[in-house]
């Protein structure tokens, strides 16, 4: 348990940064989704556009620090490939 004053206020500050994190890394989750679910149906035009809408979403998870920057890149990388073939 803390017991400094400054050791209490780290648990309060990691638990509201752990909650926007995690809403942060919910919303690239849905829009990483969206891609893969017009991939699914084969429609390329809408997966070149969920696409379009999600490279944003994982840059700016990156700059925030939520996710790291190979991992969006390798993500991007499988899904611009995915949607190419289509």
């Amino acid at each position: 348990m803390a017991n400094t004053p400054q050791a209490r206020k780290r648990i309060r500050r990691n638990n509201r940064r752990a909650e926007i994190n995690g809403a942060r890394m919910s919303r690239i989750r849905s829009y990483l989704k969206q891609v893969e679910t017009a991939l699914e149906s084969g429609d390329a035009k809408a997966a070149a556009e969920a696409l379009h809408t999600a490279q944003p979403e994982l840059a700016r998870g990156v700059a925030r620090g939520v996710m790291h920057k190979n991992t969006a890149a390798r993500k991007m990388s499988r899904l611009s490939k995915r949607v190419a073939a289509l």
